[in-house]
């Protein structure tokens, strides 16, 4: 009979698979609240109210429920085995990813050499299940979303592997373990702050990943404001949600790379080098603060995607494609031949290893004079009594008018 040890050997796979399915599915339901309040919050609206409290937790639980029981409707001409098929190789794409993807320090399911290059690789498959979906629809409609929605995606792949290369030339290895831990320390040792290059790389790539995922202002192949709904136009129920699990869990993956590559992974950027959460803790309880940590870090960014949407306007096709090609792609190039001219030029000049500090100073003050002009921002004048239960303090009393004599 095999001892405890040999058995969890055998079955570390499986509960490891087990806890990325449910933390990604649970993210999904949490990321679809969390994007209704935040919607409603800029458009000046409440949002989810009525289910699960004032709050509306509950909301997308019972949403959930709805699309389980509603009747799956698969039309006369569409390919059944494609049809089925798509939304569960465009889920497998973008969960494959959380494979590699390291929330602490030794917490992965697989640590890999090689883990960059697998992430774009497993991430780039969730585009054949859009393509299979949208073909075995049947559809003309939902075939010309695929092939919108695919072009899309394969051109924006191109300068989102460039800017990964940035901070792989720095850290010069494409273990998403090692890159974390040679940030450790202050939040200066993070990546977005060695050079300018890596700065702007973080931003590159993070709209090529914005991008990637189908968002806003990127998300004109599945725009709702259209007749259609593009690639999945047909698809209703259960698969109709499991593409938009795939959505959310791409975009939890991409921040994922996105906190590792420049953000410090797991460090919390205000502890000194050498002294990490686990050693302050103890194993168990600073690998618990450290999974936090990074899961803290991906939900910011995925909060950051959310905002995107909701502010800037939607791109057409044409500019999608334009911004691509004319700008995102020249700038990776330049940005990665910047970077290894850097990594040349630090070595003899050692004045250039300060530019972090320049980085990190005026990122602070940003944000700083963001928070200030939000919080002191208000509305339009607007009768708080025409909204009942409307956020305190949006908006000023309503002036006013005295009738005419």
């Amino acid at each position: 009979m095999p001892d405890l040890f040999t058995l969890w050997i055998y079955l570390r796979p499986f509960v490891a698979a087990l806890a990325l399915i449910t933390f990604m599915l649970i993210s999904a339901i949490f990321f679809v609240w969390l994007e209704r309040k935040v919607s409603a919050r800029i458009q000046d609206r409440l949002g989810p109210t009525r289910v699960g409290g004032k709050f509306g937790w509950l909301q997308t639980l019972a949403d959930g429920l709805k699309l389980l029981v509603k009747e799956d409707i698969i039309p006369d001409l569409a390919d059944h085995w494609l049809f089925r098929a798509g939304p569960y190789i465009a889920l497998c794409g973008a969960y494959l990813a959380f494979l590699a993807l390291p929330f602490g320090n030794g917490v992965v399911a697989q640590n890999l050499n090689i883990a960059v290059f697998y992430m774009l690789a497993v991430m780039s498959t969730e585009v054949f299940g859009v393509i299979l979906g949208a073909y075995g629809s049947g559809s003309k409609w939902a075939l010309f979303g695929g092939m919108r929605e695919a072009a899309q995606v394969v051109s924006y792949e191109v300068p989102r592997a460039i800017s990964v290369l940035v901070p792989v030339i720095v850290a010069g290895t494409m273990n998403l373990t090692d890159i974390s831990k040679q940030q450790a320390g202050w939040f200066l040792n993070w990546y977005i702050f060695h050079d300018p290059f890596t700065f702007l790389a973080f931003w590159t790539f993070f709209t090529c990943g914005t991008a990637s995922c189908k968002r806003a202002p990127f998300d004109l192949a599945e725009a709702e404001s259209e007749l259609v709904a593009g690639f999945h136009t047909e698809y209703s129920g259960f698969r109709w949600l499991i593409f938009f699990m795939a959505e959310y869990g791409s975009m939890f993956a991409i921040s994922g790379i996105a906190v590792i590559l420049f953000l410090g992974g797991w460090n919390l950027g205000l502890i000194p080098k050498g002294a990490d959460a686990t050693d302050l803790l103890g194993t168990i309880a600073g690998n618990v603060v450290n999974v936090l940590v990074f899961i803290v870090k991906g939900w910011v960014l995925v909060f950051f995607m959310m905002w995107v949407r909701w502010t800037l306007p939607r791109l057409r096709i044409d500019q999608v494609m334009t911004t691509c090609l004319r700008y995102v792609l020249p700038v990776s190039c330049v940005l990665l031949l910047g970077v290894s001219l850097w990594q040349l030029a630090e070595a003899e000049y050692l004045w250039l290893s300060y530019v972090n500090w320049l980085l990190a100073g005026g990122s602070i003050a940003l944000v700083v004079l963001l928070l200030a002009k939000a919080m002191t921002a208000t509305g339009l004048p607007t009768p708080t009594d025409l909204m009942p239960g409307a956020w305190p303090g949006a908006h000023p009393a309503a002036p006013t008018i005295a009738p005419r004599s």
